[in-house]
């Protein structure tokens, strides 16, 4: 997907993950946090940049993404999803390697493995991590008691959790095992499958992503990256409504 056609005015935060750098989300923090310029002005939020702008972060100039990767990482339990944790040992960054810079969509804590969708397509990522876009993600769980038809239940029925003051939405729920079940979720709040079981009385000992959207872990091997290509790649941008040329 090429971002070549800069007809139009687009809003900082939009331009700044179009470049691969980072989420919408994220875009705007570091513009609150004074370090983008536009033009060798200071920016804010709601800046509209236009085509041959120069747009700086911490002083270093960005550009457009002239083409677009998506790839599936399967990420080992112990490698941490965000940067900010200085003192981890694995990051996502430091174990992955591509030929050009990535981004995640939808982060999984330290404890957890499986599926990451990494990419440098802002938009992509960004429309991956709405939640008002109810994007199906897959999980497989073991917990530490026998799974019951009441645990089975409630999960389905969303489940409330105090410390967030949430109930989460209904979702899908199937057993598979005496101690394990697959759930599949179309949000994604912090630690969500690990707060949804603690609230009923569980603990959970094992927690994988299968799947989020058309893209299955399958066969991957931990720490496997791989390059999403052909009809996955083209039924995720469909699935996130974009087009992928």
């Amino acid at each position: 997907m090429s971002h070549k056609d800069e007809s139009e005015q687009v809003r900082l935060n939009k331009y700044i993950a179009q470049c691969g750098i980072c989420s919408r989300r994220d875009a705007d923090k570091i513009i609150d946090e004074g370090r983008v310029s536009v033009n060798g002005q200071p920016a804010l939020a709601g800046t509209k940049v236009n085509p041959g702008d120069v747009v700086k972060i911490d002083g270093k100039r960005i550009k457009l993404v002239s083409e677009t990767k998506v790839y599936a990482y399967y990420k080992p339990e112990g490698v941490v999803c965000t940067q900010r944790d200085a003192h981890a040992k694995r990051t996502v960054a430091s174990e992955v390697k591509t030929p050009v810079k990535v981004n995640y969509a939808g982060r999984l804590d330290a404890n957890s493995s499986g599926l990451l969708i990494l990419s440098n397509d802002g938009e992509l990522i960004n429309r991956m991590m709405k939640s008002a876009n109810d994007h199906e993600k897959e999980y497989v769980v073991r917990v530490d008691k026998e799974v019951n038809g009441a645990f089975l239940r409630q999960m389905a029925g969303g489940v409330y959790l105090e410390d967030l003051d949430v109930t989460t939405k209904r979702c899908k729920v199937v057993k598979t095992g005496r101690n394990s079940f697959r759930i599949i979720l179309t949000q994604g709040l912090n630690r969500q499958i690990r707060r949804m079981c603690k609230a009923l009385g569980y603990n959970v000992r094992e927690l994988m992503r299968i799947r989020v959207l058309n893209i299955q872990l399958g066969d991957m091997k931990p720490g496997e990256v791989r390059e999403i290509t052909g009809k996955d790649l083209y039924t995720l941008y469909s699935k996130c409504d974009l087009r992928k040329e």
